[in-house]
């Protein structure tokens, strides 16, 4: 079964990359850049939800977290690019 939590967190990942490009920009960004998107936002978002004091259950709720991360950290390298 532990197997089974990576494989879930890279389709969340995927997912999350792709949304948050698709918020972003307007499109994804291919496979492997959308993952470590993702998986990046996902820490993004946890770090933002502890700070918050709030708690996603379930896939749903992980992958909300993730994209409202990924998005954060698209929005952060957009700003750095600028300058």
């Amino acid at each position: 079964m532990e197997g089974l939590g990576f494989i879930w967190s890279v389709i969340i990942g995927v997912i999350a990359g792709a949304l948050a490009g698709w918020i972003m920009k307007g499109r994804g960004f291919g496979f492997l850049v959308n993952l470590l998107v993702g998986l990046v936002g996902s820490m993004l978002g946890g770090w933002i939800y502890s700070l918050l004091g709030i708690q996603s259950d379930g896939k749903f709720g992980i992958l909300v977290m993730s994209v409202l991360g990924a998005v954060v950290l698209l929005w952060i390298v957009s700003m750095l690019r600028r300058k």
